[in-house]
């Protein structure tokens, strides 16, 4: 058989589509939005190719519409997670031996396909089942999804590129093994690009993987495994389980076989899971891989130099695209007392134009947060800061769950840096200001760096030079993606790779060559091509 270097496509990053009124898209989605607020989906888990339904079916509603059903689903049991375990182990014999370029064929044409024929139907199923506008969906789904495939399969060809020099008589070699074993992938609600990057990420290397997403991502998720299968993933490689977290961490992290976790979610969850990893860690063949990205406290800091309206923007998109619901969304933020008032007033400006409703309706630019759960902890904490001696709220307030789980975009301001939503990860469409002396930029700046756990996504706002600098410096532990004159949201496949360190996870870096990485277990190989015959070295003669 022929073999030979292979040089595959260069990455490029998916071209987002506008969906402004007339165009081709908009009119493609608004159709496929109608198709599948048609229907009622019967969805069953993936198992070793297999469709599994238990009859324990659960119902799926829009966020922002509770009375409508888009669905059920199959809950699992931890007999499901086990079949799903046996199922990966049996599909890695043949998967751990494929050619590195069948694999990134697979993901090449997934990406393709994403782009293509599924890029509607993702879109749709993500903004329907999750609560996404149409531009938000855009740039999740399909766009930072096919980006991931495209890319990933370029770091990997770099990667397995990466190769020791050689001495005279000997050649050096590595070659990168997948795990020994299998990974479990647990994916979040709020991206249904990260949803579909946690199991392929470990697959494209060569691994199997266990699935198991979000309960109220279960809809996306369902679309997501059919896109796989017709991209050509083999039965059992990635398996599909809707089992409740504790179930299924019981039977993983107590499985021989368990060699990798790859996550995306809350802080709490990961250090519980990472607990219950070191309490079996005996039990394991290899040390697991653990990769999580979880919460933020996401901060934008305003010098006395910078562009008033520049930082509103940053508020308005920082704080509120996509409710909020994002790990690097803004949500305090350290204002100058001599330009509060004028970053206000613009900040007043824009929200006067912001309108609240269900997607469907291309016209709203905040939709409904995730679930009653959600829903509740966001309106206790803004009901609080209304009774606060500390805090007040100078912008929206309002919440309303009698159609959908509707928080209306808050900016709270408050007078301790340290106050309770200063600190707190809430997870939604809700901002807080302490506004602090121009003469205490660095006291300031002191404040930020100890007030949060965590360490994800910060901002800068100034046009001095000097300032930009020294807060760049001062803030370095504070953000693993930092940004200058722009919100702290938005990072982009191949551009900005991801992920923050403290409380916000490993830094491992989705979208870029560093995560992928993580999945292989590097073997060396030296050849001697002329072995010596004798065990004496040259210092030990006479």
């Amino acid at each position: 058989m022929p073999k030979g270097i292979f040089q595959v496509p260069p990455a490029v990053n998916e071209p987002i589509k506008s969906y402004a009124p007339g165009t081709p898209e908009r009119a493609e989605l608004k159709k496929m939005l109608e198709e599948l607020r048609s229907q009622e989906l019967d969805i069953p888990m993936f198992i070793g190719g297999e469709e599994i339904r238990t009859g324990n079916t659960k119902r799926i509603h829009p966020p922002h519409e509770i009375a409508h059903t888009l669905g059920h689903y199959h809950q699992g049991d931890e007999t499901h997670v086990h079949m799903a375990i046996d199922a990966a182990l049996k599909a890695r014999k043949q998967w751990v031996n494929l050619s590195w370029e069948h694999r990134a064929a697979i993901f090449l044409k997934a990406a393709d396909l994403l782009a293509g024929p599924y890029r509607q139907l993702i879109n749709a199923a993500t903004m329907l089942g999750q609560s996404k506008n149409a531009f938000q969906a855009e740039i999740d789904s399909a766009c930072e999804l096919a980006d991931f495939f495209r890319f990933n399969v370029q770091y990997m060809t770099e990667i397995y590129a990466g190769q020791p020099e050689s001495a005279p008589g000997i050649w050096d070699r590595v070659e990168y093994r997948p795990l020994e074993g299998f990974v479990f992938a647990l994916t979040p609600f709020n991206f249904t690009s990260i949803a579909g990057n946690l199991q392929t990420a470990p697959a494209m290397m060569g691994n199997v993987t266990v699935w198991k997403p979000s309960k109220t991502a279960v809809y996306s998720a369902y679309f997501l495994m059919k896109l796989f299968k017709e991209a050509g993933v083999p039965d059992g490689v990635i398996n599909l389980v809707y089992a409740s977290g504790p179930v299924a961490a019981k039977e993983i992290f107590s499985h021989p076989d368990f060699a990798g976790f790859h996550f995306t979610g809350s802080t709490g969850v990961f250090q519980s899971t990472w607990k219950a990893i070191g309490d079996n860690i005996a039990k394991y063949k290899t040390y697991p891989r653990i990769v999580g990205e979880t919460g933020g406290k996401d901060y934008i800091l305003a010098h006395k130099s910078c562009d008033a309206k520049g930082v509103a923007t940053a508020i308005v998109r920082g704080a509120f695209e996509y409710q909020g619901q994002k790990c690097s969304a803004a949500s305090r933020a350290y204002m100058p007392a001599s330009r509060w008032e004028e970053i206000f007033g613009y900040v007043k400006e824009q929200m006067a134009e912001v309108k609240m409703g269900p997607p469907e309706d291309f016209s709203n630019f905040v939709n409904a947060v995730i679930d009653e759960t959600s829903f509740d902890l966001l309106a206790g904490a803004i009901d609080e800061a209304k009774e606060s001696n500390e805090a007040k709220v100078i912008l929206g307030g309002g919440h309303d769950k009698s159609v959908g789980y509707f928080i209306e975009p808050t900016i709270i301001l408050t007078t301790n840096p340290k106050y309770r939503t200063m600190e707190e990860e809430l997870f939604g469409p809700v901002l807080t200001i302490y506004v602090y002396d121009d003469n205490k930029f660095e006291e300031t700046m002191d404040i930020l760096d100890s007030t949060s756990i965590y360490a994800l996504t910060g901002c800068i706002f100034a046009q001095d030079r000097y300032i930009i600098e020294k807060a760049t410096k001062r803030l370095v532990d504070t953000a693993g993606n930092f940004y200058i004159n722009d919100k702290p949201t938005g990072a982009v496949v191949g551009q900005q790779p991801f992920g923050g360190s403290r409380g916000s996870g490993t830094n491992d870096k989705a979208g870029s060559a560093i995560n992928l990485m993580r999945w292989v277990s590097p073997r060396t190989i030296k050849e001697n091509f002329v072995p010596p015959h004798d065990f004496k070295y040259p210092f030990l003669a006479e």
